[in-house]
């Protein structure tokens, strides 16, 4: 176990590229399992949720080779096992991802139930019903048993747009026979680029971007090489970031059409940013003012499926709105758990009212005091490491492991822009 230390209140500076998008990296990797040839992916981002749906892929029988730090070969034509461990399945809810690919492969997965963020229900009922539709038998005993006969292409309408669910269906349909619509698919940026990488491969996919997929299923997939997509969240997380601490931060390896949902709440925050084609510039020594609505109304930043605020983005909007001036109303409705780690930002002295599980009132700017926390899950972790990096004296935040479940050596990318932090082992 280890914690970070963090000595607030210096602004940072300097440039920092942002890691390969978590969120595609999972499905990509587990995809590899539909190729009869090996494939070649390149910013694959050096976490820990990564690293466990690599050793989720070599137990099964895939051959996995990293080839430089953010590159891995992944030859699959050895895989044999449809049973997944689950010691490493209890690690990252993506485990359930392979059940999509281990069908169209094998005809047959047992799956245990996924680990992952405690940030409430996270329902497995999409992926099961449209797995059902397309031809599979599932028993549920403690595991989830998988069968199929053959694999049929069917119309299939989610009653939610689950991102993972859309892409088990995608991954399957790819090899079933005949054809697939997927209706209320979720369509965020992750999604896409797996939609793009089978396209590289062989896969017929029409309407990528939209809530309407159609699939026409294939007889194989071939291998290839593939660059998996900048992390918009991650590239958010530096703008509020670098906003609060009064920074000159430019972050590069920017896809600049995943920011178009996400940068109107930032604005309403106050933040203003510089875009380029690939990067983006958060100016220096910024005064956040919360823009009000129409008639001086209290403003809200509300998520939801893409194209809307992403969920993953809520904490670290909260943590940035501690910094502005004014009053905002931040309404998480996905997940009933996200906002439950406030309580340690306002140890530090935020002005936050939790009116129940999904809203939240933020008034600022208050001034943070650097306490002792523990990180709940990725995205708060990243919360209260703002928080650290904005408030006077020093913070520490233990359980870092969740940090790095979607952070790549967020340590030492933070120090190389002139932040005070360290990582120290737990005594």
């Amino acid at each position: 176990m280890e914690s970070f230390v963090i000595e607030g209140g210096k602004p940072l500076g300097g440039r920092v590229s942002s890691a390969g998008n978590k969120n595609g990296a999972l499905p990509i990797l587990a995809a590899t399992l539909l190729a009869a040839e090996p494939v070649t992916l390149s910013n694959v981002p050096r976490i820990r949720d990564v690293e466990t749906m690599v050793a989720l892929l070599a137990d099964i029988g895939a051959d996995a080779e990293w080839l430089a730090p953010n590159e891995i070969r992944i030859d699959a034509a050895n895989a044999s096992k449809h049973e997944l461990d689950p010691e490493l399945c209890s690690r990252i809810r993506a485990s359930f991802l392979l059940a999509g690919p281990l069908l169209a492969r094998f005809g047959r997965a047992s799956v245990p139930p996924p680990g992952g963020d405690v940030i409430g229900r996270r329902r497995l009922d999409p992926h099961v019903h449209a797995l059902a539709e397309l031809g599979v038998e599932i028993d549920i005993n403690g595991r989830f048993e998988m069968r199929t006969s053959g694999l049929q292409g069917r119309r299939i309408f989610l009653d939610e747009a689950s991102v993972m669910a859309t892409e088990n269906a995608v991954m399957a349909a790819s090899l079933a026979a005949g054809e697939t619509v997927i209706g209320n698919a979720a369509c965020e940026p992750h999604v896409q680029d797996l939609c793009r990488f089978l396209g590289s491969l062989g896969a017929r996919i029409e309407g990528i971007g939209s809530n309407v997929l159609r699939i026409e299923g294939v007889q194989q997939l071939n291998g290839g090489e593939w660059r998996i997509a900048p992390e918009h969240i991650e590239v958010a997380s530096f703008i509020g970031l670098a906003a609060v601490t009064g920074g000159d931060v430019t972050i590069e390896d920017v896809a600049r059409e995943d920011l178009v949902p996400i940068m109107p709440a930032f604005e309403r925050l106050g933040v203003q940013v510089e875009l380029a084609d690939h990067s983006v510039r958060v100016p220096p020594g910024q005064e956040l003012v919360i823009e009000d609505d129409l008639g001086d109304q209290i403003p809200k930043i509300e998520d939801g499926p893409w194209p809307a605020f992403p969920a993953d983005l809520t904490s670290i909007a909260l943590a940035v709105a501690t910094q502005a001036r004014g009053t905002i109303l931040i309404f998480e409705k996905m997940f009933e758990n996200r906002l439950f780690f406030v309580d340690k930002l306002v140890s530090m002295g935020a002005r936050i009212i939790l009116c129940d599980p999904h809203r939240a009132v933020v008034t600022g700017p208050s001034k943070l005091y650097g306490q002792r926390m523990s990180s709940p899950d990725i995205r708060a972790g990243m919360a209260m490491l703002i928080a650290g990096l904005c408030a006077e004296g020093v913070s520490t935040i233990g359980n870092i492991g969740e940090i790095d479940r979607g952070y790549e050596r967020i340590d030492e990318r933070l120090r190389a822009l002139g932040a005070r932090i360290e990582r120290v082992e737990n005594l």
